[in-house]
């Protein structure tokens, strides 16, 4: 029987998934963060992640719905409205939607998803479905890329305010609260995986659902890379430059 490692070793190994296998290395954020992005890029970017965006709610409810513990149940459920919104708190997904309209989408167009990807589809599906239907440890610990998260938002809001005019406190303000949320939201989630994978097979598995979320990732954005940089090759029923734009509603 293998010898689990240290919790320290453990959380070690999980950062080190990050700092290998996270989305800030792909190309497409080089492009984006730079300046390099077409206006056109840029809106097929929001499109898209926006499908990411509005599945996380449905995300969270599914793994609820499975937690027996109030305990938990009580710190996690707040991610919904962190997303959803609620009286005191406009939620991420409107400000999500305020920056489709600062990049010149007709926001209806974003929400209907009608121009999303298949591959981004695919692959927040599957998240969904992972969530869903895999060991709570697996599911908490697929969560955990928010531990990498607030350096690629600070990132973006400098790169998006330096190189874009659609660019201001505004449009951006979906990622300058992120960086207030995520780090309440993973503090939690990894001091409860280092409490659980309490053996080598569960430290495997939870590493396992972490490397599968940094997948989940990486594979909307080379779908993303391949569909709209040149080459560009959009594939049947995606976002065409020129669809869905705030104009094409008021006109």
């Amino acid at each position: 029987m293998n010898t689990p490692a240290t919790r320290e070793a453990f959380e070690a190994r999980l950062r080190r998934i990050g700092a290998e296998r996270y989305h800030d290395l792909h190309p497409f954020h080089g492009l984006l963060h730079g300046g390099q992005c077409s206006p056109d890029q840029v809106r097929a970017w929001v499109i898209n992640r926006y499908y990411y965006q509005s599945r996380i709610p449905m995300k969270d409810a599914a793994f609820l719905s499975r937690v027996e513990d109030p305990a938990l149940r009580r710190a996690w459920r707040s991610r919904i409205e962190d997303h959803d919104g609620s009286e005191d708190n406009e939620g991420g997904i409107a400000r999500w939607l305020r920056l489709a309209s600062a990049v010149g989408l007709d926001p209806d167009y974003v929400a209907s998803c009608a121009g999303v990807l298949p591959a981004t589809r695919f692959a927040v599906d599957a998240y969904v479905r992972f969530v869903r239907e895999r060991s709570l440890l697996e599911a908490v610990a697929s969560s955990l890329t928010e531990l990498f998260a607030p350096k690629i938002h600070a990132e973006r809001i400098e790169g998006l305010l330096r190189n874009y005019a659609f660019a201001d406190d505004s449009s951006l303000s979906y990622f300058r609260k992120r960086l207030a949320e995520a780090p309440k939201d993973v503090a939690f989630g990894l001091a409860w995986v280092l409490d659980h994978a309490d053996t080598a097979d569960r430290q495997d598995a939870a590493a396992n659902a972490l490397i599968f979320k940094t997948d989940v990732l990486w594979s909307q954005l080379d779908a993303l890379h391949s569909a709209y940089v040149a080459p560009a090759r959009i594939p049947p029923g995606a976002w065409r430059p020129g669809e869905g734009l705030a104009l094409a509603r008021a006109s």
